[in-house]
């Protein structure tokens, strides 16, 4: 045992030719990368970028809520990340006489900062390989359940010794590599984040759903918060008496810009990568799980967009539901097309074909086949399930009635469940989804994957139009009064209830048909993908291993550098103020610029202002809002997109298309001073002229 865990680190250790620009590293191994980074321009040393025992880049990152990325960026804790990763706080809000979103936020002054209960913000105070640890007192000879139950105790263990709630302290052991390597991550999470400020959408959100994950891009993505701690420097509850925090480090902000060729460099919390799976499971996300998804996100998103068009008030409430919606909807166009361009399930195949060639006559014989086996018997299921998960889940009176049922049951107040829901809730937009969800639905699932209730229902009232009245008509849950009123007492009555019924119906389909398949299958597959993960270490002894991402701390470096989407063009890599007045139209909402912006251009001087950048490095969700830094470790921009020709990096990444598009800081800084006034804000910065 032991030698096979040694054997393997050696092989995750070894300082190894890096891929292009590809790869999302761990930072507390920077040091075995930290040649290739300077050899490649990086003037810093790898305890720069990564210390326990000193302040380090490290110490000026966070994991914004628990999906993004932010930076500080003044001694003052003031945090810089994406307008779309603070864009649910900002709408939150927002009214229709204090339009945020379509007006911006500028605090003035640090009384006007706008308090944001549940967000928060995770500063990595360590990272620790625990594998021999995770793995003590596991034998070979034990089941996988055995297995599980030796991890299981030994993480709790873990986390439980090194996490300190009085100092807002968090830890979770994370597995890499589908289990091989097990890593401690130690997180100092603060309570108290607050608004700041925050452009007008039609600048932090410009080119909107259009400009999504394309290139050129002149989308000013960011928000600014501020963290807040107690007298004593420590996460704390919200409080008017908190204080700023003070971080161990925060960012100088680079005055230079950017040229083709310079180096950079982003740290950030990279959410999902699956990198090295086998080719069947390539082949159902491009061909039937992505086409599945666009086609029904295509029509949630068609009938949103009809009614805000229609009404300020229901834009308003659907501004944040529909960018969520759009954003994987538009991403799953460009992974589908990229893995198609890049041939990616033959050239898997012949690399299968490949390893079983290596692999006869050892431990890994047979294991391509049994992978295949397991997606064969898997998918149908899962297929099923994603169409559930797309359809009858974003109903959102169903939802919404089966988290009130369940408040109701565990006797925890509802009343901020009803007000979130009913700000932001239009009637005629649900009822249509309903309508053209469950019709799809009814189209495209097999009849031995539908449950009987579903089938009854088509049966007795005729009509998915039909259902969709009983449902709408006879539920109480969307009467705001009506759902106010109920208590425990009510919910026998509560279940009969037809948008709760629906459901419950739909929900114990689910876990009884369901649930059992996708379950043991994906055991299976943990088990399975562990092997081959494990054998491809193996195989390809010279080949350079990074862990998938897993929201996670990683460092990503490349460099600045245009791509040629097609034949006979070129994209070059920066952006400028010239190209929003060239998109500039009033009569269309997703580049419609406030006419102050007009007026400045107007008055000339600032056709070549740069707006956005686009870099090699490998990013991914989760990366949104990561700091992007220069060789000298300053702050050159904001990490915020992929170009959409290379959105199949989470799964194959080409040196020649794959882009992440960054906000260029020094259109932040144009931005809170000619539109937000704010250049008091400069005051607590540190500025660097390179």
């Amino acid at each position: 045992m032991k030698r096979t865990v040694f054997f393997f680190l050696g092989l995750i250790l070894a300082v190894l030719p890096a891929k292009a620009d590809e790869g999302m590293w761990l930072p507390s191994l920077i040091s075995q990368r930290i040649g290739d980074m300077q050899a490649k321009g990086f003037k810093l040393s790898a305890e720069d970028v990564y210390s326990v025992n000193q302040a380090s880049l490290k110490d000026a990152v966070v994991l914004f809520g628990s999906g993004c990325t932010g930076e500080l960026v003044s001694d003052e804790g003031l945090l810089l990340t994406n307008h779309h990763c603070g864009y649910g706080y900002i709408q939150k809000h927002s009214s229709v006489e204090h339009d945020y979103l379509k007006d911006g936020f500028w605090a003035l002054n640090r009384g006007e900062e706008l308090p944001n209960p549940g967000l928060t913000v995770s500063f990595l105070d360590r990272m620790d390989d625990v594998t021999a640890l995770v793995l003590k007192g596991y034998d070979p000879s034990m089941t996988e359940a055995q297995r599980d139950s030796v991890v299981r105790a030994n993480s709790s263990r873990l986390a439980a010794e090194n996490a300190d709630p009085s100092k807002g302290l968090t830890a979770n052991v994370e597995a890499l590599f589908y289990g091989n390597q097990y890593f401690l991550f130690v997180f100092r999470v603060f309570r108290d984040v607050r608004l700041v400020g925050a452009p007008p959408s039609s600048i932090g959100k410009f080119g909107g759903d259009t400009d999504n994950w394309m290139w050129p891009r002149h989308t000013g993505d960011f928000s600014i918060f501020r963290v807040y701690a107690g007298k004593d420097n420590e996460p704390a509850d919200y409080s008017p008496d908190n204080v700023p925090y003070h971080p161990k480090k925060f960012f100088k902000i680079s005055r230079a810009g950017v040229q083709e060729g310079d180096f950079t460099f982003v740290y950030g919390c990279p959410g999902s990568t699956q990198e090295y799976v086998m080719s069947e499971q390539v082949k159902y996300v491009s061909e039937l799980s992505d086409p599945q998804k666009i086609a029904l996100r295509t029509q949630r998103l068609d009938i949103q967009k009809k009614y805000m068009l229609q009404d300020q008030a229901v834009r308003i409430q659907y501004s944040s539901k529909n960018a969520s919606v759009s954003n994987a909807w538009k991403k799953w166009q460009g992974e589908e097309k990229g893995i198609k361009k890049m041939h990616t399930v033959a050239t898997k195949q012949a690399y299968e074909a490949r390893f079983k060639e290596w692999a006869k006559g050892t431990e890994y014989d047979g294991l391509v086949e049994r992978l295949g086996d397991i997606y064969a018997r898997r998918n149908p299921t899962y297929l099923a399930y994603e169409y559930y998960n797309e359809t009858v889940r974003t109903i959102e009176v169903v939802q919404f009635a089966s988290a009130i049922v369940a408040r109701l049951r565990s006797g925890n107040p509802t009343k901020d469940l009803i007000d979130s829901f009913f700000k932001d809730y239009y009637q005629p937009i649900d009822e249509e989804i309903f309508v053209a969800m469950m019709t799809s639905f009814d189209e495209n699932v097999p009849d031995s994957f539908k449950p009987e209730f579903f089938k009854e229902l088509l049966s007795e009232y005729g009509s998915v139009e039909s259902c969709k009245d009983l449902v709408f008509r006879g539920t109480i849950f969307t009467d705001k009064e009506k759902v106010e009123a109920l208590t425990p007492d009510d919910l026998e009555e509560v279940s009969k209830d037809p948008a709760y019924a629906m459901y419950a119906a739909f929900y114990d389909w689910y876990s009884n048909d369901l649930a059992p398949v996708i379950r043991e299958t994906g055991e299976e597959l943990r088990v399975a993908n562990r092997d081959y993960m494990r054998a491809q270490m193996e195989f390809e002894k010279d080949r350079d291993f990074y862990p998938d991402a897993n929201l996670t701390l990683r460092v990503a470096y490349g460099h600045v550098e245009g791509y040629s989407p097609y034949d006979a063009a070129y994209y070059h890599p920066v952006s400028t103020l010239k190209g929003i007045i060239e998109k500039d139209n009033p009569d269309i909402f997703d580049y419609n610029i406030p006419q102050v912006l007009r007026d400045i251009y107007a008055q000339g001087g600032h056709e070549d202002q740069p707006v956005c950048f686009l870099a090699t490095n490998h990013t991914t969700g989760g990366n949104s809002g990561s700091p992007v830094i220069n060789a000298d470790g300053n702050l050159i921009g904001i990490n915020f997109d992929r170009v959409w020709e290379g959105t199949m990096s989470d799964i194959v990444f080409d040196p020649e298309f794959c882009r992440n598009i960054s906000l260029d800081i020094r259109y932040l800084l144009f931005v809170i001073d000619e539109i937000g006034h704010a250049s008091y804000l400069f005051d607590e910065m540190v500025f660097a002229d390179r």
